[in-house]
């Protein structure tokens, strides 16, 4: 049964065919994306509360709001901004919550039982979840015609376009962007209302009675039943302007149309606006189900808008904005191109080693393992995306090592003088428990990876599974497949039949001769060897403080975004015109084609950590700039914002690179908790004060910065009583008159259109018309002037909130390039050197990229115990022996400080991938350990210490460990010269201190050995178990 693969040619030939059907058929069908996708634990819940200020907003929407969700447990942060007319709570879930459906369900049913609690006059409250996904496809129709574009065209075609790319295949979520609301408008002067004896409510309420879109009843007799209808519903301009209206006191009667301007249009000001290459725009985004191939799908859609942009008129323009299936393509390309030169050098690298038949072998395993895990994926759902591919390449060294013992063993079984049949057999009786166990310790070092809870987690975790089944399936193979292969390349090329780079490796007598007196030195002097083995990882943990910090380091992309944000009393018009201007100056860049802006509101989600956070917010503009390639990605971005700084000091303009890891607002982020908001806007101007100081800072920003202007109408009392008006009715009459009111609607083809009563723009932009508006009163008409007088005053623009309580956010924005954690360190001693103190009652706490990071590596690390007591007891239970167990323990150990020490030798970065390696490099440093440590245990004279017998089996294992160790380095040097500087940290820590650990497993393990030996350690004895 051992060597069931080596004797049935059948088996051996159909488990072949059947791993290279099954891996290439999931090749052509598993889903591709650029990134992994992440769980939906963020969502936002939007209320609006007309003309209400922030305070209002507080205390009669959020406050209620945040009582009800504050109930679930699962929440893990709650933050809330009140602002003028609007309540935004954002709710984050605990990282640890993989099943997100039944918590947002819960969420919902939350937010259902506030609703009562609101006031009358606000609307309910909209749940909106937070996209984690990139689009696959953002596309604007343009107006490219001079003068005003018409927004309603352009409407519908977005519509149409819509529609179209949500019946493909495949498609998830289709959005338009940037496009204003359509109205019917009816402009009457405020002099002709105060004439007429008419409020624009009063107005608004008859339109409406006359759009009567309700049944009237059924009459039903005993052959049928009909539906009766009062015909009367507006449906067209016409209608709306013979709409009879009831003027005056005595019950005269006028058209619509005679007394006021009907006209179909949109919002104005909008809403929201988009800019695509120039041209006022529509967009369109849509996103794909995780299950399909983007690339497929992308070339679905192109065929969609090649087929529609034919039917455009001249003037209309379909521009591409984003189109993800190049990025997941280029993205593929670049990792599957370093998976096969990874390949190519573990091959090349093995024939140097081990000669070219055990090579050949060796090489066979990497095609077979890797079609194997394909297989696997597609069976677990993984997609094919950067991390999943890159976990292959981490595998590639890993991989074969098992294949490497296995032929290194049939070979030397065969050269004993055995039968290929029974070299076979006995080679997998004998390696099966050490190979399980080397490849369980492994496979344990990765679990971490695999299983880490959370964003990151989920992002990172694919990197994690595919290496572990890889080692699994590498170790299937190496003892069926790669076993067979090797007797039966022995029965076709026996040994000695070809030269000797056929059958053996490249050797160095002088190396050897080399090599041979350092071993023995180390033998005569064991404490001396063990001293010596201990400096490379002592100097690491040495230096360990010393290594500059990085969460995730930015992508190497040809796109970045640039984000506007005005005076929060700025209008659209101002923020279109600083927009358009800084379009031409960001264009004069030669590294930029083209940039394209969204206003009013966030852009569609263009990378898959971007936050889009901004809603109804006229002074806030988001842009995306392509560049022509990414050689000059920084360089670029460093200098547009010391251009766009210069050329506009009113606006706050930052050039922002985009990031990878889990999102955050901004890297350094200070979060205030306090009860007065007047004490928390000084502490915040004071903390942005220190952070500008800083060089590296190029923006700061509070949620409770500088107070809004607002105009305060100072009404008498007295009078207003007199002429039959109060406080309410006076607020009422304005916001109908200047905002308008909505009273029916038509129905034009899709759109529900409303109509919409207020006066003209030129009547409610200034002052003075405003305070000359003739009110409607019980004993007539009475100018607001003779009512009221109107004083400019301070107020807030936003309240802040989090999991219940006040704060100020203070943000640090920072250059390019710099690293948030040195900055952030900075900022601290800064503070520690003035002495500041906060307040008595008063808080602070650190967000940003610091309380990210903390987050996702606490993550990562809270199953770390639990599997270094699992790899213990697997060691205790190989080796039957807790002092040896022990001696492999601190080569773990021992590794993270070589991991450390070859990070700083390179210059690079100590950030989540490094830790990622690090925790690979443990299950890995201790295999050759594991090996050399084994084969001094099976020897009898080597095991009770003798010096002699020590030199030859360490010789013996020598060519093996240094195989092993070669190809694994050689498998990282794709990632190592990676250019999107992602995983240079990772293959670093891996391949650098894999390279010192073999040297532990040399010289540290057979001195400590001999010491544990002669010293008659108890726990260097073999225990009988229990």
């Amino acid at each position: 049964m051992l060597n069931a693969f080596y004797r049935n040619r059948q088996l051996l030939i159909l488990t072949l065919i059947l791993v290279v059907v099954w891996g290439v058929s999931a090749l052509f069908t598993l889903p591709r994306m650029e990134d992994p996708e992440i769980t939906q634990r963020n969502a936002q819940v939007v209320t609006f509360l007309p003309e209400a200020t922030p305070e209002r907003v507080e205390s009669l929407v959020t406050e209620p709001l945040e009582n009800r969700l504050l109930e679930l447990e699962e929440i893990d942060a709650l933050t809330s901004s009140s602002g003028t007319g609007i309540s935004i709570i954002s709710v984050a879930l605990k990282e640890s919550i993989r099943n997100v459906d039944p918590v947002w369900a819960r969420v919902r049913s939350k937010i259902d039982d506030a609703v009562p609690e609101l006031p009358p006059e606000a609307s309910d409250p909209e749940y909106r979840d937070s996209n984690v996904s990139a689009s696959a496809l953002i596309v604007g129709l343009t107006w490219e015609l001079p003068g005003e574009p018409n927004y309603v065209i352009l409407g519908r075609l977005a519509q149409s376009l819509q529609e179209r790319l949500r019946s493909l295949p495949g498609t998830g979520k289709v959005e338009r962007f940037g496009q204003p609301d359509e109205e019917i408008r009816v402009d009457i002067a405020a002099s002709d209302l105060a004439r007429l004896g008419l409020t624009a409510q009063a107005l608004s309420q008859q339109i409406a009675a006359s759009d009567a879109k309700v049944a009237a009843g059924q009459i039903r007799s005993d052959r049928s039943e009909l539906l009766l209808e009062v015909n009367s519903a507006l449906d067209s301009l016409e209608r709306i302007r013979a709409i009879p209206i009831q003027v005056g006191e005595r019950g005269a009667v006028a058209r619509l149309g005679e007394i006021a301007q009907v006209s179909q249009g949109v919002q104005d000001p909008a809403a929201a606006l988009a800019y695509v290459g120039g041209h006022a725009a529509v967009g369109v985004a849509a996103t794909v189900e995780s299950q399909y191939r983007v690339d497929a799908w992308a070339q679905a859609a192109q065929a969609v808008l090649a087929e529609f942009e034919a039917t455009l008129s001249d003037g209309l323009g379909l521009r591409v904005v984003l189109d993800q299936s190049q990025y997941v393509q280029q993205r593929l390309n670049g990792v599957i191109g370093n998976l096969i030169s990874g390949s190519l050098l573990v091959v090349a690298v093995s024939w140097l080693m081990l000669g070219g038949k055990a090579a050949l072998l060796v090489g066979a395993a990497l095609p077979l393992t890797t079609l194997m895990v394909l297989g696997w994926m597609q069976g677990l759902g993984v997609p094919l995306h950067q991390m999943s591919v890159t976990g292959l390449i981490i595998a590639l060294g890993l991989l074969i090592d098992n294949a490497i013992v296995v032929v290194e063993e049939v070979q030397g079984r065969l050269k004993a003088g055995l039968t290929p049949s029974e070299a076979v057999s006995t080679t997998v009786q004998h390696l099966f428990v050490p190979l399980l166990a080397s490849t369980l310790t492994t496979v344990l070092a990765f679990v971490p990876i695999a299983t880490s809870s959370g964003s990151t987690g989920e992002f990172i975790g694919t990197i994690g599974l595919t290496v572990i089944l890889a080692l699994i399936s590498s170790l299937f193979l190496s003892l069926t497949v790669i076993a067979a292969l090797a007797g039966r390349l022995h029965r076709w090329h026996p040994l000695g039949a070809q030269a000797v780079g056929w059958n053996g490796g490249l050797s160095s007598p002088v190396l050897t001769a080399g090599y041979r007196w350092t071993l023995q030195w180390v033998l005569r002097h064991p404490w001396s060897g063990v001293a010596l083995a201990l400096v490379l990882p002592v100097v690491g943990f040495a230096v360990f403080g010393s290594l500059e910090q990085q969460f995730f380091p930015p992508t190497n992309r040809d796109q970045f975004q640039i984000e506007v944000q005005l005076p929060q009393a700025s209008a659209m018009t101002q923020t279109q015109s600083v927009v358009l201007a800084a379009r031409d100056r960001i264009r004069h860049h030669d590294a930029v084609t083209e940039v394209h802006w969204f206003l009013g509101k966030s852009a569609p989600a263009f990378f898959y950590n971007v936050v889009n956070s901004q809603e109804n917010a006229p002074y806030y503009a988001q842009g995306i700039v392509q560049l022509k390639g990414t050689e000059q990605v920084r360089e670029t971005i460093q200098a547009l914002q010391a251009d766009l700084d210069s050329a506009f000091p009113d606006a706050q303009i930052l050039v922002k690179q985009l990031e990878q890891g889990p999102p955050f607002e901004a890297p350094i982020e200070l979060r205030l908790y306090g009860p007065d908001t007047g004490q928390l806007r000084e502490i915040g101007n004071t903390l942005r004060a220190e952070l500008s100081q800083l060089a590296t800072v190029t923006h700061t920003r509070a949620s409770l910065s500088t107070p809004l202007p607002k105009l305060a109408l100072q009404v008498d009392e007295e009078q207003a009583r007199r002429a039959g008006v109060d406080h309410q009715a006076i607020a009422q009459q304005l916001q109908t008159t200047l905002n308008g009111t909505v009273g029916g609607s038509i129905l034009d083809a899709t759109e529900t259109v409303p109509v919409r009563v207020r006066v003209p723009n030129d009547q409610r932009g200034h002052l003075d018309p405003v305070t000359s508006l003739d009110l409607v009163a019980a004993n007539g008409t009475v100018p607001l002037s003779a009512l009221a007088t109107v004083t400019l005053e301070p107020d807030l623009a936003t309240i802040t909130r989090r999991n219940g309580q006040r704060l100020n956010t203070v943000l640090g924005f920072l250059s390019a390039g710099s690293l948030p954690d040195t900055v952030l360190t900075q900022f601290q001693q800064q503070l520690a050197q003035q002495h500041w103190q906060l307040p008595s009652g008063y808080r602070l706490e650190y967000g940003g990229e610091a309380d990210a990071r903390g987050d996702a590596i606490a993550n990562l690390l809270s199953t770390v115990g639990l599997l270094g007591i699992l790899m213990t007891a697997t060691l205790v239970l190989s080796f039957n022996s807790f002092g040896l167990a022990a001696l492999i323990g601190s080569v773990a150990l021992l590794s993270v400080g070589l991991a450390a020490l070859a990070l700083k030798l390179f210059g690079s970065l100590f950030g989540f991938t490094a830790i990622l390696g690090t925790l690979g490099l443990i299950g890995l440093a201790i295999n050759d350990s594991i090996v050399v440590l084994a084969a001094l245990r099976d020897d009898p004279a080597a095991r009770e210490g003798n010096p002699q017998a020590t030199e030859a089996v360490v010789m013996d294992a020598t060519r093996h460990v240094l195989a092993t160790t070669l190809t694994t380095i050689t498998g990282f040097i794709p990632l190592i010269l990676d250019r999107t500087g992602f995983w240079p940290p990772l293959a670093i820590a891996i391949a650098g201190g894999l390279g010192g650990a073999t040297l532990l497993a040399l010289f540290y393990i057979p001195a400590a050995h001999l010491l544990m030996v002669r010293g008659n350690h108890p726990l260097a004895h073999v225990h009988p178990p229990i």
